[in-house]
C-alpha cells in the first residue's frame, strides 16, 4: 500500500514570519521530512496541483469549471460534454488601503434560496450578453458558452485574501468580461438582498469571480486507486477518472482500518484557509492535530511496513514540495532532524 498525502499550506507562505514555527511541537513530521527525498516545484495553487496529479491538461485555464460542474449537476439535466464552462462564484470585495481584497465563501454563508435569488437578479442584466448564471451549488456558480472566449483567469484560491487589481482576467475578450463584472458590482451594491444580509450581520455578496474556464477533458488518468478527501474538487476529479472516493476519516488509524492495498491519495486541507486568512493561531493548532492524528500513526505504520511508501506534497503561494519516504529511509541515521521552518525558507 502506497500513500500520497497532499497538505496545502503545510508551510506558511510569508517567510518574513518565522515566529509562527516557534515552539511548534511536530517532531514526527520533522523526522519524516528529514528521512525523505525532497524535491521542490514551482506550482503554487491547489487547483493546479490537483489537476496535475490527475493528469488534467491546462487549457487557457485549468478546467476546474467543467470538471466540478459534472459533479454539481449530477442531479440535474445538464449536458456537460459540450461547450465551454466558466465558474462565476459569489464573493465579497472590500477596499483596504487602495487595494481591493477578496473574501470567498470560507468567510460567509449563502443559502440555496439566496443563490437562486441573486442569480435571478444578475441574469436580468446579462440577457443582452446572452449569458446566464447557473447556481448549481450555493457557493459554486457557472456560466455555459457555446464557444471558448479568449480569456485567461486566476483561480479563486489565488485571488482569495489578495489584492485583485492585478488578478483580473486577461486576453482578447477580457474587456467584455471586465464590463460584465462592473455591471454586476453596480447592481449588487446596496441591493435589497444585500441589505437583508446586512441586517443579519452577514457579508454582502457584491461581486462574482470568473475563473477555471474550459471544456470537459477528453482523456484523463490517475495513478491512484482511491482518493480520500473532504475537498470537492478532489471528489470531482476522482469521479472523472472513475476511481473510488471516500470521505476523509478523522485520523490515520481510522484510515488504516478502512484502506486496502493500492495507491491512495489523502487530501488534508484544513491548513489552507487558516493560512490564507492569516489565522496563525488556528493554523498552528491544526498542525498540532495533524501531528497527533496523522503523522504519528503514519510514521508507526511505515516503520512496521504496513505502508510501503509515503509521499508528502505541499503547496503554498510561493512553491510546492514533495517528500518521499519508505521504511528503509527511516534507517538513515545520518539524516539531521531539522526544524520545520528550515523547509519553509527553502525557496
Amino acid at each position: 500500500m502506497n500513500l500520497h498525502l497532499f497538505i496545502p499550506s503545510l508551510f506558511w507562505s510569508d517567510t518574513a514570519f518565522p515566529e509562527i514555527y516557534q515552539d511548534l511541537p511536530v517532531p514526527v513530521l520533522e523526522k519524516l521530512l528529514a528521512k525523505s527525498k525532497a524535491v521542490k516545484f514551482l506550482t503554487n495553487d491547489i487547483n493546479a496541483w490537483l489537476c496535475q496529479a490527475f493528469n488534467v491538461e491546462k487549457q487557457q485555464d485549468w478546467p476546474v469549471a467543467p470538471i466540478m460542474q459534472q459533479m454539481d449537476s449530477s442531479q440535474q439535466c445538464v449536458d456537460v460534454s459540450r461547450g465551454y464552462w466558466l465558474r462565476a462564484d459569489p464573493v465579497h470585495l472590500r477596499i483596504e488601503q487602495n487595494h481591493i481584497m477578496l473574501a470567498d465563501s470560507f468567510m460567509f454563508q449563502i443559502t440555496r434560496e439566496e443563490a437562486l435569488q441573486f442569480s435571478s437578479v444578475i441574469n436580468q442584466i446579462l440577457i443582452h450578453d446572452d449569458i446566464s448564471i447557473l447556481p448549481l451549488h450555493p457557493h459554486r456558480w457557472y456560466i455555459h458558452l457555446s464557444r471558448a472566449p479568449e480569456l485567461h483567469t486566476h483561480t479563486l484560491s489565488a485571488a482569495t485574501c489578495n489584492n485583485i487589481n492585478h488578478l483580473m482576467p486577461t486576453g482578447k475578450d477580457s474587456i467584455t468580461w471586465h464590463k460584465i463584472t462592473n455591471e454586476i458590482q453596480m447592481l449588487l451594491y446596496d441591493h435589497p438582498l444585500n441589505q437583508d444580509r446586512a441586517i443579519r450581520d452577514q457579508l454582502a455578496i457584491n461581486s462574482l469571480w470568473f475563473w477555471g474556464g474550459g471544456s470537459m477533458p477528453q482523456s484523463v488518468s490517475t495513478p491512484y486507486t482511491t482518493a480520500w478527501s473532504s475537498n470537492h474538487f478532489t471528489q470531482a476529479l476522482a469521479m472523472l477518472c472513475g476511481i473510488a472516493h471516500n470521505e476523509l476519516p478523522d485520523s490515520a488509524e481510522s484510515w488504516l482500518q478502512q484502506a486496502d492495498s493500492g495507491d491512495h491519495l489523502i487530501v488534508l486541507d484544513d491548513l489552507l484557509n487558516r493560512e490564507k486568512y492569516n489565522d496563525a493561531y488556528y493554523w498552528r493548532e491544526n498542525l498540532k492535530r495533524l501531528e497527533e492524528y496523522w503523522f504519528s500513526p503514519l510514521y508507526a505504520a511505515l516503520k512496521s511496513n504496513r505502508i510501503n511508501s509515503i509521499r508528502i506534497s505541499s503547496v503554498n503561494e510561493n512553491f510546492s514540495h514533495d517528500f518521499f519516504v519508505t521504511p528503509s529511509s527511516l534507517w538513515k541515521f545520518w539524516s539531521t532532524i531539522k526544524p520545520l521552518s528550515s523547509y519553509a525558507g527553502n525557496q
